[in-house]
């Protein structure tokens, strides 16, 4: 079968419809950007701050609205159709992606721009930032999958919010706590150390590990959501 972007389009465009009329989740995307406003009027002074804000926007966008999305299917009993339509796994996967990851790649650039953030080797970092929306989305995807309704998705994301947006307040502790050191490979303080080592001039060369291990965490992601797919789909 080959890959049809016309299936792909067609379930955005149902996708679309279906966020638009759900008030909470449309609302939910634009808190990143009020963040960013009040933070930017403050003044950011540090890598972190930034990071706290982009961080902000990949669980509440990216993987908020992406586990809604998939749970709505679910809770509308829809998904069982979807996956006995001509569409295969990976147009079924990225048409149910490309709404958050269109909204998550707008949230982020005026979350940049309201914060004032200009990293030194922009493009390394937009690359960084790329495959970790990747990796939010697979996320949001695995709590959907996990989750029977929108409500059930909305209370699972919290430990998500607390692991990837405030994980980086764990940092100062691992000297005192060494078992906190696995903290240290979670995507989102790869993503800060890959943007304090750009800042201080480093090129590829030195932050491929880094980029390496965000990848790495989206490949394990999707391995998982795969298997919970098609599971969902043998055990309905």
């Amino acid at each position: 079968m080959t890959f049809s972007m016309r299936r792909v389009f067609a379930i955005l465009h149902k996708d679309y419809k279906d966020v638009s009329r759900n008030l909470y989740v449309t609302t939910t995307v634009f808190l990143p950007l009020i963040m960013a406003v009040f933070l930017g009027r403050l003044g950011i002074e540090n890598i972190e701050s930034h990071y706290i804000i982009i961080n902000m926007a990949f669980i509440l966008v990216a993987t908020y609205v992406q586990s809604s999305l998939i749970a709505e299917e679910k809770e509308k009993k829809t998904l069982r159709g979807l996956m006995l339509s001509p569409a295969s796994t990976i147009e079924i996967f990225s048409g149910k992606s490309l709404l958050s990851l269109i909204a998550t790649i707008v949230i982020v650039i005026l979350s940049v721009l309201l914060t004032g953030y200009h990293p030194n080797y922009a493009l390394i970092v937009a690359f960084a930032l790329f495959i970790s929306v990747i990796f939010y989305l697979g996320v949001g995807t695995l709590i959907g999958l996990l989750t029977k309704s929108v409500m059930e998705a909305s209370v699972a994301i919290i430990p998500a919010i607390g692991i990837f947006t405030l994980g980086s307040f764990v940092t100062p502790f691992i000297e005192k706590y060494p078992i906190l050191a696995i903290t240290e490979y979670l995507p989102n303080l790869q993503l800060i150390d890959l943007a304090k080592q750009v800042e201080t001039g480093s090129g590829l060369a030195e932050v491929w590990p880094n980029l390496g291990i965000i990848l790495l965490w989206s490949i394990a992601i999707y391995s998982l959501c795969v298997y919970l797919f098609k599971k969902s789909m043998v055990d309905e």
